[in-house]
């Protein structure tokens, strides 16, 4: 009973993830998040941002650019260990040193668009990008100059720091949820169906408003009689749409700048890099309704069945 109860009473070990969060509180960090960030801001505004962010690709740049060193990296310790491979473990070494130029590029690119606890964590990942890129570069320097011995444990030494590097940059993905769509889940909470959000005259002309459909953020722009209606929730980190600016057709995120067209919802600006869910909307009598674009999948319709059926039997239950 006395190991049972020292058992309950112990703290359990802190989780690796649990570990990689206290980064983001550390304000400590922020002097040389601001001092990367004015490096980033020198990136050119515009069409060089939107191809290192992946707008064009429809897809962030900076996962697909990361494969190449990495991979390249990893091969070269694979080859180390395989006799009469010095030549080609050299090469790859070479191979990932000059990928890692681009991919470093497109990643603090994206970075320089995210919160500040994504930028705290961001900027230990690119100073261990950058300890390992010098360790890889000093393995190339005694690998051409003959010393393989020293070269292939230089190698070493980088592989394991990229990789703790890499596991930081998946949590930026995963746990923070940087680069990841932030408003897919919008359409698969709209039931089947037509559903009134509203009169024509309740939303003025030329300019975003906020709306709701149940709990679902809108922002509903209307230009004349036509109205056109979006998640309100960009894409990019969750931004309020309906709190930007809109201009030629576009609704521009007010906490980073991607730029939306309303009729698609596609993608004129980054950094977002996928577009916006767009509702289809009609308006009849003065009623302005909308649906799902993919009208006709049964899940959330189903799962809005569910839920009314399980309030009728929670009223059912009370008035008992």
């Amino acid at each position: 009973m006395g190991f049972n109860a020292g058992l309950a009473g112990s703290r359990p070990p802190m989780r690796l993830g649990e570990r990689i969060h206290r980064i983001e509180r550390a304000t400590g960090l922020d002097r040389a998040v601001t001092a990367m960030q004015r490096v980033t801001d020198r990136i050119p505004e515009g069409g060089v941002r939107d191809v290192l962010h992946g707008v064009q690709l429809g897809h962030p740049l900076h996962p697909l650019l990361v494969q190449v060193p990495i991979g390249a990296w990893l091969s070269a310790a694979v080859l180390d260990f395989t006799p009469g491979s010095e030549r080609a473990a050299r090469r790859l070494v070479d191979v990932g040193l000059v990928a890692s130029l681009p991919a470093a590029l497109a990643g603090s690119t994206d970075w320089s668009q995210q919160q500040q606890r994504h930028k705290r964590v961001g900027v230990v990942h690119a100073g261990l990008n950058t300890v390992a890129t010098m360790l890889y570069g000093a393995s190339s320097l005694a690998r051409h100059s003959g010393r393989h011995g020293l070269g292939k444990a230089l190698g070493m030494a980088g592989l394991g720091v990229v990789s703790v590097s890499g596991l930081l940059g998946a949590h930026i993905s995963y746990a923070l949820s940087g680069g990841a769509n932030h408003a897919d889940h919008v359409p698969d909470r709209i039931p089947d169906g037509w559903h009134d959000i509203g009169t024509l005259s309740e939303f003025p002309e030329g300019r975003p408003v906020h709306g709701v459909l149940g709990d679902i953020p809108l922002v509903i722009v209307r230009t004349g009689s036509d109205v056109h209606v979006m998640a309100d929730e960009c894409v990019h980190m969750g931004g309020p749409l309906s709190q930007g600016e809109y201009a030629d057709g576009c609704v521009t995120c007010p906490w980073h700048g991607s730029t939306f067209r309303v009729t698609d919802g596609s993608v004129v600006n980054g950094p977002a890099t996928t577009s916006q869910p767009v509702l289809r909307t009609r308006v009849r009598d003065g009623i302005v309704s909308v649906r799902r674009a993919d009208a006709g999948v049964a899940v959330p319709a189903q799962r809005a069945e569910e839920a009314a059926a399980e309030k009728t039997r929670a009223k059912g239950s009370a008035r008992g």
